[in-house]
């Protein structure tokens, strides 16, 4: 799975798939077999963090 590179472009796309597709940030991952650690972090850069009682990056 490719997921965008500009920080930015991937919290519009992580929200996204969170909030059309996906229970948890875990069950995204697991299920696009991308690394959660690797977004938290990309995110965190431009200071947003996973709420998981909404669901989204915030």
């Amino acid at each position: 799975m490719t997921i965008p590179n500009d920080s930015v472009m991937l919290l519009s796309y992580v929200n996204t798939q969170l909030r059309d597709f996906y229970p948890s940030l875990y069950e995204m991952c697991k299920a696009l077999d991308i690394d959660e650690e690797e977004i938290r972090e990309k995110l965190k850069s431009i200071d947003y963090e996973y709420n998981s009682e909404i669901n989204k990056f915030v």
